[in-house]
């Protein structure tokens, strides 16, 4: 049988304080432990923080069990999550944050951890949640014009948080997995859109700019509704009226892959979902995502384990 190489877990870290919003740690965790199961071979791995370690609880009266900071960091990500409170003595976290940067580790603060954040460091340029930007007005007169989703400076992201937490990490994943993961994993969380960071917070109107390509979204629609089935690319190409040279670029330049692997990689996933879901034979899995001849070849060259493997394990 093939052997495929292990690769490097994409590691995680994500900094509790008491009284945590449950949204934000939820957000991350599931999206990330989606994306395990779709891409059937785990690419993330993650571990919960706090100064002391031990039992925190979230606002929502959870309970999560965290391990003490860590004085040598070796994360690629590091979350800190809000708690409602700008002024929670538990979201100074200038000391760990700067640890991290140190070791150029990705730092994204969420919220409150956000407003902390700007206010110790007197950021003007940086965004956080609508609610808290009245209170740093007052205090270090925040520009108020950056009402944006996220802001990225250099490896500091701050973000508005709470639902847009969502948004923030299948952006982040689409950076390690493929676009038809990242589509898959949206769609099993019923998320209908991957708004853009320099989105505008509901609270302050209209998109900056586009979150996606118009014909790009008309194509995969397409796709999504025609997976038993697939039509040609020549087919799509016609109903979403552009040339195929131009369906190629834009499939290339946003999502860099091709408009044929981008629809394969879709049905493979869903694929995999009714492998780990249903009992239904791998036969008519196989017809039921568009695949009469050639399906287990295709999802071991995908996923480097045979269908029968991952229904075996995944029992």
């Amino acid at each position: 049988m093939m052997q495929i190489e292990e690769r490097e877990k994409i590691r995680f870290d994500l900094l509790l304080t008491e009284g945590f919003v449950l949204t934000e740690y939820t957000a991350v965790v599931d999206i990330l432990r989606l994306a395990n199961r779709v891409t059937v071979r785990p690419v993330f791995e993650w571990r919960n923080l706090s100064a002391k370690g031990g039992p925190i609880r979230c606002l929502a009266d959870a309970w999560v069990e965290t391990l003490p900071f860590d004085p040598y960091p070796d994360a690629h990500y590091v979350i800190a999550l809000g708690n409602s409170d700008p002024a929670h003595p538990g979201l100074s976290l200038g000391r760990e944050i700067d640890r991290y940067v140190s070791r150029q580790c990705k730092v994204i603060l969420l919220a409150e951890a956000a407003s902390r954040f700007i206010a110790e460091r007197g950021d003007h340029g940086l965004t956080t949640h609508w609610e808290n930007r009245t209170i740093l007005g007052e205090k270090i007169g925040l520009n108020t014009n950056n009402q944006a989703l996220a802001t990225e400076q250099g490896l500091i992201t701050t973000s508005a948080g709470m639902g847009s937490t969502v948004d923030m990490i299948l952006t982040l994943m689409a950076r390690h997995i493929s676009a038809a993961s990242i589509s898959t994993v949206a769609d099993i969380q019923l998320h209908e859109r991957i708004r853009d960071p320099g989105t505008l917070q509901p609270f302050g109107g209209k998109s900056i700019k586009l979150t996606g390509d118009e014909i790009l979204d008309k194509c995969i629609g397409l796709m999504q509704a025609n997976m038993e089935e697939p039509l040609p690319i020549s087919h799509l190409v016609r109903l979403v009226g552009v040339s195929s040279r131009s369906l190629e670029r834009r499939f290339q330049a946003l999502l860099e892959t091709r408009p044929a692997e981008y629809y394969r990689a879709l049905r493979l996933n869903k694929a995999s979902n009714l492998l780990l879901n249903t009992t239904m034979p791998v036969s008519e899995i196989a017809l039921a995502c568009g695949f009469p001849s050639g399906f287990t070849r295709h999802y071991r060259l995908h996923f480097g384990l045979t269908p029968q493997a991952v229904r075996r394990r995944g029992r």
